[in-house]
């Protein structure tokens, strides 16, 4: 092509309007679910659970994350995983189909990068569990281009700090089965959080005090002055009561306890969590227990609601917005629980906010 023909065809691509997450009706969430004929589905649900667009899974999903511009999900399988979809959620259609490289497995979540050219992945090594996040080139098909170590045993989810290049991992500390997800190390385990510099290296870890080193570190939620909220899940003795919230600021972890009836009733299992910054409340979620309950910004215990399989939480307007196994997304404030939508669907663990 001659030089003056390029420019004219550059030109001409550069002036064709680039897709939006308006295109794909301005979602207020995603979240994965199972129907009654037993197919899988990524969901886009306005804030009242109307659905807006339903994408077909190849197998169960677990979490997603979304492109912070183009209007491209993430959606990945649950852990051990073997694919991690990428959808334009515009066009709804399949753009890449993302598999971990030999003798790696996805493990259920990722986060874009800030200008989002690069998908980081949860991963662990198949053999050990030692913890992986796979580099993936967002602007070259979703071409893996490396891995960066992510100082634990068997991390799980993964964000990117406010203002920041900066990762937080959860590293959930257990080693398990590659084939069967036997948990192998129980008894040694080491959960910590770590905080990942945008050079790949491990600028630091918070580990919890000895007597919770059975807490699993598992899912995190994002407060705007830096600090994060991490759900977690008790290996230890059932017969033990332990706080299932942890809060990381400066590089430490502090357990927030709660009544002990209070803990009784997650059932030492807390499935996803999320914050809400117009009311500065935290809310974690127990399917196991079939509530969510409910911290202030600092840790302290606010209230429990009882729901049956809920799981799937993230936050809306003065509350938060709660899905659930049995096709139910509730709203949630400070009167209570209240049905939004009853859905034939069954919602998998996590209800993940755009925006």
């Amino acid at each position: 092509m001659q030089r003056r023909g390029f420019l004219g065809a550059l030109l001409a691509a550069s002036a064709l309007p680039r897709l939006g997450w308006a295109d794909a009706g301005s979602p207020a969430f995603l979240a994965a679910a199972k129907d009654g004929a037993g197919a899988y589905w990524l969901q886009g649900l306005t804030v009242t659970g109307d659905t807006l667009f339903a994408l077909p899974l190849p197998a169960r999903g677990h979490a997603a994350t979304a492109h912070p511009v183009r209007p491209e999900a993430v959606a990945f399988a649950r852990r051990p995983g073997t694919f991690a979809l990428v959808i334009d959620c515009a066009r709804g259609v399949e753009i890449a189909r993302l598999a971990p490289p030999p003798g790696r497995q996805f493990n259920g979540h990722g986060v874009f990068s800030a200008d989002g050219a690069v998908l980081y992945t949860s991963e662990v090594v198949a053999e050990g569990s030692a913890g992986r996040l796979g580099l993936w080139d967002a602007a070259a098909g979703y071409r893996r281009i490396g891995e960066w170590e992510t100082g634990g045993i068997g991390p799980h989810d993964v964000k990117r700090l406010p203002l920041s290049d900066d990762l937080i991992v959860a590293n959930g500390g257990i080693a398990t089965d590659p084939g069967d997800r036997t948990k192998l190390n129980i008894a040694t385990m080491r959960p910590n959080l770590a905080r990942i510099g945008a050079d790949g290296r491990v600028a630091a870890v918070a580990e919890l005090p000895g007597e919770l080193a059975q807490n699993s570190l598992r899912h995190l939620a994002l407060l705007p002055d830096g600090r994060v909220a991490c759900a977690t899940q008790w290996e230890g003795d059932a017969a033990e009561i332990v706080p299932l919230l942890t809060l990381w600021d400066a590089d430490r972890l502090t357990p927030c306890p709660a009544p002990d009836f209070e803990l009784l009733a997650m059932n030492n299992y807390a499935g996803s969590i999320a914050f809400n910054a117009v009311t500065g409340r935290i809310a974690l979620t127990s399917p196991k227990g079939g509530t969510v309950q409910v911290h202030d910004a600092r840790g302290g215990f606010v209230a429990t609601h009882r729901r049956a399989d809920a799981c799937g939480i993230a936050a809306a307007g003065a509350g938060f917005v709660v899905t659930d196994g049995n096709g139910t997304i509730s709203a949630l404030d400070d009167a209570g629980l209240r049905p939004l939508r009853q859905t034939a669907l069954a919602w998998d663990n996590h209800l993940v906010a755009l925006g």
